[in-house]
């Protein structure tokens, strides 16, 4: 008896349908965590990138993403742990960073820099002039209250036009 694999863009779709634990308007392949799909003999393997490598959801979403496949018939999953390169916020799709922000979360602030060191080192460059738009009202009168928010992620910031608090999805 031959069994047909599922293609690794339907892998791709169900992943697509596992959210993230802390933000589950979000899902993991919506944050860039996974990092790849592919088959090794009948074994799937599916490389995750944590957004930290301390980052205390990771057990988890390894555990909601082999769950979800195992429920799609996949019986072989293999996750690797990728650390390297390191997970970076630009790896939030645009998509992910309009529903952060209809969820209440600021999301991380993208861009490059001119000499080609990328967004993050654009980021960090001009971080004294770092606007954080709320998400609520679009103001960018905010400002920080403090450097960690509801997980560790993120940082707590309020708009001082409607008055909102709100957190805000740091860089990476």
């Amino acid at each position: 008896m031959t069994v047909t694999l599922p293609s690794t863009g339907q892998v791709w779709d169900w992943l697509s349908e596992v959210p993230d634990p802390e933000i589950p308007v979000v899902s993991v392949t919506d944050l860039g965590i996974v990092r790849d799909v592919r088959w090794d003999g009948d074994t799937l393997a599916v490389a995750v990138t944590p957004t930290y490598s301390g980052c205390p959801a990771t057990a988890v979403i390894d555990l909601a993403i082999e769950t979800h496949l195992r429920a799609k018939g996949v019986e072989k999953v293999r996750l690797e742990r990728r650390l390297s390169p390191p997970w970076t916020t630009d790896w939030v799709t645009a998509e992910a960073r309009e529903k952060l922000k209809s969820y209440g979360i600021a999301p991380p602030i993208d861009g490059t820099a001119p000499d080609g060191r990328g967004g993050l080192a654009a980021r960090l460059s001009g971080r004294a002039n770092l606007v954080i738009e709320c998400p609520r009202c679009g103001s960018g009168n905010t400002a920080k209250v403090s450097q960690f928010g509801s997980t560790p992620c993120k940082a707590s910031y309020q708009c001082r036009d409607c008055l909102e608090p709100f957190d805000y999805f740091k860089c990476h």
